[in-house]
C-alpha cells in the first residue's frame, strides 16, 4: 500500500550530473535513500567504464542495486521492477524518501508503467508455426488466430507473418490470447512520483562532457579493468555486461580487432549515441521537470526541493 511519502526520479543522459545531484539531494533532505536505475552499475568489477560512484561516495551515500550481479549474469527490466518496488516499500516503511537515479530509461518505464506478462520466444513453437504456414499458408493461420483472438486478428494484417506467428505462439505457450495477456499489465505504480531530468541545453557541451569523461576513464585504468574481465575466460562479447557502452569497444581492442585510436573514437561515439537515445526517451516523457546541467548546483537542488512542497 502506498504511503504519503513521495518517490523522486532523477533521470538524464550520461555525463549530465545525475549522481552528484542525487547525492546532494539525499544529504539535503536527510531522510532519503538512493536506488540506482542503471543497467551497467548492477555488475561487479565494472567500476571505471560505468562511471560508478566512488567508494567514498557510496560510503557517504549508499545506493541500492549497485554491484548485485556478476558480469556473466543477466538482469532484466522485470528483475529491476521487482527489486525496485520492494526497495521503495522498505524505504518508505522506514519513514524515508526513495530517490531513484540513473539513465536506463527502459527501467524507469518498466517501473512506472508496468510490464505485460507475455512469454519469452520459443524457437520450437515458432518453427512449428513456420512449418504449418509453409503447408497451409499464412492466411489459414490468420483464420486460426481469428478463432482464438478476434481482436488481435482484426489488428494484424493477414500478410503479416511475423505478428501472426507471435500471436499464435503466445496462445500455444500459455493457453491465453495475446489480447488477454496484454490486458494483464503489471499493477500500476502506487506512489506519488516527482520526475526530474537533468541535461545540458547545448548538445555540444554534452558531447564535450562525454569525451572528457571517456578520456578520464582511460587515465583511471579502464583498459586494465576490461583486461581483467577478458582474463577471466568465462565472458564473451554477447553478454549484456560486455555489450555496455565503452566495454564492447575496449573488448574489441584487447582482442586485437581494432587499434587504440579507433577504439577511443568508437567508444566516444557510442557514448554519444547512448546519450542521444536517452534524450529521445526523455523528450517524450510525461510529467517531467527539466533541470540544466550548466545551472548553478544550488539552483538545481533548490528547484527539486521546492517542487516537493
Amino acid at each position: 500500500m502506498a504511503s504519503n511519502l513521495p518517490v523522486i526520479c532523477i533521470m538524464g543522459p550520461t555525463a549530465s550530473g545525475k549522481t552528484a545531484l542525487a547525492i546532494a539531494l539525499k544529504h539535503q533532505l536527510g531522510n532519503a535513500e538512493l536506488i540506482s536505475v542503471d543497467s551497467a552499475l548492477v555488475y561487479r568489477g565494472m567500476d571505471i567504464g560505468t562511471a560508478k560512484p566512488t567508494a567514498a561516495e557510496l560510503n557517504a551515500a549508499p545506493h541500492f542495486l549497485i554491484d548485485i550481479r556478476d558480469p556473466a549474469q543477466s538482469y532484466s527490466a522485470a528483475d529491476f521492477r521487482a527489486d525496485a518496488l520492494q526497495l521503495i516499500a522498505e524505504i518508505q516503511q522506514r519513514g524515508n524518501i526513495p530517490i531513484l537515479v540513473g539513465g536506463t530509461m527502459l527501467y524507469f518505464k518498466a517501473l512506472l508503467e508496468g510490464i505485460s506478462a507475455l512469454p519469452a520466444a520459443d524457437e520450437k513453437v515458432r518453427a512449428q508455426l513456420e512449418a504449418e504456414a509453409m503447408a497451409l499458408g499464412w492466411a489459414a493461420l490468420h483464420q486460426q488466430l481469428a478463432a482464438i483472438d478476434p481482436v488481435a486478428a482484426n489488428r494484424i494484417h493477414p500478410n503479416d507473418p511475423q505478428r501472426i506467428n507471435r500471436a499464435l505462439e503466445v496462445y500455444r505457450l500459455t493457453g491465453q490470447s495475446l489480447t488477454e495477456l496484454t490486458a494483464k499489465q503489471s499493477e500500476p505504480f502506487p506512489y506519488k512520483v516527482h520526475q526530474f531530468a537533468i541535461a545540458p541545453t547545448d548538445r555540444a557541451e554534452l558531447h564535450q562532457r562525454i569525451e572528457q569523461r571517456f578520456m578520464q576513464m582511460l587515465v583511471q585504468g579502464f583498459q586494465q579493468e576490461v583486461q581483467q574481465l577478458l582474463d577471466r575466460g568465462d565472458l564473451h562479447e554477447n553478454l549484456p555486461a560486455i555489450r555496455c557502452v565503452g566495454y564492447r569497444q575496449m573488448w574489441d581492442y584487447l582482442k586485437g580487432n581494432t587499434d587504440y585510436e579507433l577504439m577511443v573514437s568508437q567508444g566516444v561515439a557510442a557514448t554519444r549515441q547512448l546519450a542521444k537515445r536517452q534524450l529521445t526517451w526523455l523528450r517524450s516523457w510525461q510529467n517531467l521537470q527539466w533541470l540544466k546541467s550548466e545551472a548553478k548546483f544550488e539552483e538545481n537542488l533548490q528547484a527539486v526541493i521546492s517542487s516537493l512542497s
